[in-house]
């Protein structure tokens, strides 16, 4: 992915998730004139289409969505949706009959606690790579495991740690974001975010990250610590790196599979 495309395509993302569609819409499109590769592009174009009332643009949006991604259920949702709005009720009924069958239709992934668990394997086996500076591996390993339990946010985010490590700051925001979509009180997310928009030189916005961090959790040190340091104007001239993955970090993967472990509120970074 060359530089343009990943801008394009990291700026969209953040304008569509703030809601700022037209910004949105600007950026997603340039995205289109160079790859027509991505599923999640066409479903926000979509969304951006049918909020403005276009049903017909964000139909075929979402058709295209679900070409590239069959399997995409919320671009079939929204597909669905949208062909009840045009009074297509037949076609309606069939784009959700047919993302039901999907859905049944996936029998090989394990069940729900078996694919979980399995997931958090793939994160301690990542985990021992990036101890050992195999950083390519532990990234390898921990998108296996996300295949697998893409709402876990303690791996996305040990993910984004390990891209911020091999200098991917981008990538590595992208994470980040990802994870708090799927768990927006999740405090280390917020404070790797704030570091690594420290590392760009982008105070403001890490500063909201570490008080964001602070007004879910107003003990955790190193907000404190990054926070006091932004507003006083005294910053390291390298933020510290991501933490190695510890027991806490595995306590807080088997928390999300398991429902009666209790994970500790995440306080490092």
């Amino acid at each position: 992915m060359d530089d343009t495309l990943k801008n394009d395509l990291l700026l969209g993302r953040e304008h569509y998730e703030r809601r700022e569609y037209e910004a949105a819409e600007k950026r997603l499109l340039e995205v289109v004139k160079q790859t027509q590769s991505y599923a999640d592009v066409f479903n926000m174009l979509g969304v951006i289409q049918h909020d403005r009332g276009d049903f017909q643009e964000a139909r075929k949006y979402f058709e295209k969505a679900v070409e590239i991604n069959p399997s995409y259920t919320e671009a079939s949702l929204n597909l669905a949706v949208t062909y009840n709005d045009l009074g297509l009720y037949s076609e309606a009924r069939k784009a959700y009959a047919d993302m039901r069958e999907r859905a049944v239709g996936d029998s090989k992934m394990p069940d729900p606690f078996a694919r979980k668990k399995i997931a958090n394997m793939h994160g301690e086996l990542a985990a021992a790579y990036a101890e050992y500076g195999m950083l390519h591996e532990a990234v390898s390993e921990y998108r296996k495991g996300l295949r697998l339990a893409p709402e876990f946010a303690d791996l996305r985010t040990k993910l984004g740690n390990v891209l911020r490590e091999l200098g991917d700051l981008d990538g590595a925001k992208m994470e980040y974001r990802e994870a708090l979509r799927h768990n927006p009180k999740y405090v280390l997310a917020h404070v790797v975010l704030g570091v690594t928009f420290l590392t760009q030189g982008r105070r403001d916005e890490a500063s909201e990250c570490f008080e964001t961090a602070l007004g879910i959790d107003p003990a955790n040190k190193s907000a404190q610590m990054y926070l006091r340091m932004v507003r006083g104007n005294v910053l390291p001239s390298t933020p510290p790196p991501p933490p190695r993955p510890d027991t806490s970090d595995v306590m807080i993967g088997l928390a999300e599979s398991r429902s009666d472990i209790k994970a500790p509120p995440p306080d490092k970074v």
